[in-house]
């Protein structure tokens, strides 16, 4: 018999949890709730999840610390909830990790559509308490990626970890090396269309990978930028 999803849903507004709550348990979700970031830690550490709905505004660590700390540990994918109508503010949280967004006030109808997305990006049918990675990764110039843990390893030893964001638009390429991606190509495989309008927030990405893996990231030799048409990873790449 498969176990259903666990999501948890951290927001500081009782009513806003509540809510969520049930509605995401009446299709089928198992559902824990945090009210702040000490909270959502620890059931983290205690318990097995598929998904964080995390709101932004919250008192003591924001929701964007928050997204960043789970992309370093390679915690479970985040949707982030916020009330903020600025597109930067939403770009920096794809930025640090976030696997989508959803404008407050939502419809949970939406908010369902978009966990059900992430989840099929992620695997669906992942087990509970595994990772979603494996021990596999790709070597690459000086590089190997290690998948688990999102860990670039220089032949000199030299070590980098990668935001989720970094890690997916990494993976994109290497896995289509040589082969040109554009903007909306990248977004599709990192990020779902959901996030289209914010192409910006590929070059931001594609810059700071950049700076992680280029000898001279002012002239990139490894991640080539195609003007017109996109980007595209330039090596030999071999499948770990």
């Amino acid at each position: 018999m498969q176990t259903s999803p666990h999501i948890l849903v951290v927001d500081d507004h009782q009513d806003i949890r509540h809510l969520v709550s049930r509605y995401l348990q009446r299709h089928g979700y198992r559902v824990s709730s945090a009210k702040d970031g000490v909270d959502m830690m620890h059931q983290l550490r205690t318990g097995s999840f598929q998904l964080v709905v995390l709101d932004i505004m919250m008192p003591g660590e924001d929701g964007l610390s928050l997204t960043r700390r789970l992309a370093e540990q390679n915690g479970p994918p985040v949707i982030l909830l916020t009330a903020m109508a600025e597109e930067t503010d939403r770009i920096v949280g794809l930025e640090v990790g976030a696997d989508d967004y959803l404008v407050k006030p939502f419809n949970p109808r939406e908010l369902l559509a978009r966990i059900r997305a992430v989840l099929r990006r992620v695997g669906e049918h992942t087990k509970p308490g595994a990772t979603y990675s494996d021990d596999k990764g790709w070597r690459f110039d000086r590089w190997t990626l290690q998948v688990s843990g999102r860990l670039l390893v220089g032949a000199d030893g030299t070590k980098q970890t990668l935001t989720s964001g970094e890690y997916k638009i990494l993976n994109a390429l290497l896995a289509r090396a040589n082969m040109v991606l554009s903007r909306d190509q990248l977004l599709d495989l990192c990020h779902g269309r959901a996030a289209r309008t914010f192409d910006r927030a590929i070059d931001n990405q594609i810059s700071r990978l950049r700076r992680k893996v280029e000898i001279d990231p002012a002239k990139p030799a490894l991640i080539q930028t195609v003007w017109g048409d996109g980007y595209k990873l330039c090596a030999e790449v071999e499948a770990l």
